[in-house]
């Protein structure tokens, strides 16, 4: 066998300098090797469930078949959005025993790191969890980014819990535009609990107080004005505001938050009919306050559903729902009009050449779109 040598990019001068030297190979005997040319490799193409198997599957607990159902009502695939309606309509009737808390609050506030905790507390006490965490989206490949699923690595591991990070999808107030049907799936799948956690970017969360029946409102201590920079809007939203990280030598500055926060709700109207909206202090950490946050909220749904308010919350989330699927069936038959396909992009380069202005584009599009409905 030849001498080792050096690479020809070395300095033949100090070889010593170099540690890399090639090697000629070795053939083993009886070892024959054979190249087989042009050898195309396929994915082995993955059979979608029918819908009859999801049903079953969503029904009977599988959780496989509950993430999969979930991923067919969140597809902005053309051939998904058919069956994804037959399929909720089929789990429509078995779904709206839950109990659904949303959960905001300004980015910091520790909401994962409590919803781990609170939904650890549930599991413990029997109850099942499913948790529908709202991320914000990826500007690039519109892929959650926080990933709250390895954020609550305990609550994750727990067989009685079930998490799914969702992408916001670009939705005002960080509320993807499927959350509602993938609540509705989790309820049909016997979860006793649905969380629904938000960006918490303080826009327009009334989206997801429309889907709860208990919001609540996680805030902090120490971070300076934390009264003033708070929207009103969302404090007349929350039937519960949660001072949170009240530990250590935070204690005694959570307690006094709680105080000013309990006041300023005295003087709102309340987001619930016949429900009084208070602050309370709780600590993840220490594990402190998580018992009697549920409490409180087992306090609501008993005086909820004896007053009738409840239900009544209920049947306008329904109605809101039509609202919401009218507004998605519009954007995906003008989106996927054959003519509104074929005239979009030329109308995108005539208005950024300066050549049309916005508001005539979007006028031709939707000419063409009303074209066709008219009798």
């Amino acid at each position: 066998m030849s001498e080792d040598r050096k690479p020809e990019w070395s300095d033949p001068s100090e070889p010593e300098n170099f540690s890399t030297s090639i090697k000629k190979g070795e053939e083993q005997e009886g070892q024959s090797i054979v190249i087989e040319k042009n050898i195309v490799y396929r994915k082995r193409e993955s059979k979608d469930p029918s819908v009859e198997a999801l049903v079953e599957g969503v029904l009977s607990g599988n959780r496989g078949q509950l993430a999969r159902a979930i991923t067919l009502v969140e597809s902005n695939a053309e051939q998904h959005f058919h069956k994804a309606q037959e399929l909720l309509q089929k789990l429509l009737s078995h779904s709206g025993k839950s109990i659904r808390i949303g959960i905001t609050g300004v980015p910091g506030a520790g909401k994962s790191t409590f919803i781990e905790a609170f939904g650890t507390f549930l599991c413990d006490l029997g109850l099942s969890v499913a948790v529908l965490a709202i991320d914000p989206s990826s500007s690039l490949s519109g892929g959650s980014i926080l990933g709250d699923k390895t954020r609550m690595e305990k609550l994750s591991r727990n067989p009685r819990a079930f998490i799914r990070p969702s992408p916001t999808a670009g939705k005002l107030g960080g509320v993807h535009r499927k959350t509602r049907e993938a609540m509705l799936i989790c309820e049909a799948a016997g979860f006793d609990v649905i969380l629904i956690e938000t960006v918490g970017v303080g826009q327009s969360e009334v989206i997801i107080r429309d889907m709860v029946d208990f919001f609540m409102l996680l805030v902090l201590t120490g971070a300076g004005d934390e009264l003033q920079g708070m929207k009103k809007g969302i404090m007349e939203l929350a039937d519960a505001v949660l001072v949170h990280k009240a530990d250590g030598s935070n204690k005694e500055k959570a307690e006094q938050t709680r105080k000013e926060y309990s006041r300023i709700l005295h003087f709102l109207q309340p987001a619930t009919k016949g429900w009084a909206s208070k602050a309370y202090t709780c600590s993840s950490l220490k594990g402190e306050g998580i018992k009697e946050v549920w409490g409180v909220i087992k306090d609501f749904e008993e005086k909820g559903k004896s007053s009738g308010v409840f239900a009544e919350r209920r049947k306008s989330q329904q109605r809101d729902w039509i609202y919401s699927l009218i507004t998605d069936q519009l954007h995906y038959s003008f989106f996927h009009h054959p003519e509104v396909k074929l005239k979009l992009p030329q109308l995108e380069n005539e208005v950024m050449a300066g050549k049309k202005t916005a508001a005539s584009a979007v006028d031709i599009l939707f000419n063409t779109f009303l074209s066709d409905q008219k009798l």
